[in-house]
């Protein structure tokens, strides 16, 4: 069993910037792909970013390509969500999750672990 939190959210202004972190327990930490979703009200979650078990490949969707950096700190059991330029869009809940493969995909079947979330505004 693998226990998820994130933290890190909070108001931020547009073109401001925010890290999310995901703090995950067990020992088994660095064999789980990872990834970031979000879910904005009234609306579906959606895929945000991943990375593999290694930390040796991202990816991400195009909406945030090029403005959040996903990475991971296996010693630390730690993934972090760097996210730069923010937009009012980004405002959602954002979930951190783990797949017990190593590359867990961009989709929620690929996961088996969730945190509970944490909350990202972006006011204008």
């Amino acid at each position: 069993q693998v226990q998820l939190v994130e933290s890190g959210g909070g108001l931020v202004q547009v073109g401001g910037s925010l890290r999310l972190s995901c703090a995950a327990s067990g020992r088994t930490f660095s064999t789980y792909g990872m990834g970031w979703f979000r879910q904005a009200p009234g609306k579906q979650r959606e895929f945000v970013a991943g990375i593999t078990w290694s930390g040796d490949s991202t990816y991400y969707a195009d909406s945030v390509k090029g403005r959040f950096t996903i990475s991971r700190d296996n010693a630390k059991n730690t993934v972090y969500l760097q996210m730069h330029s923010l937009k009012p869009e980004d405002t959602a809940v954002y979930y951190c999750a783990a797949g017990k493969v190593p590359l867990a995909g961009i989709w929620h079947h690929g996961y088996d672990y969730w945190g509970q979330g944490t909350q990202v505004t972006v006011s204008s």
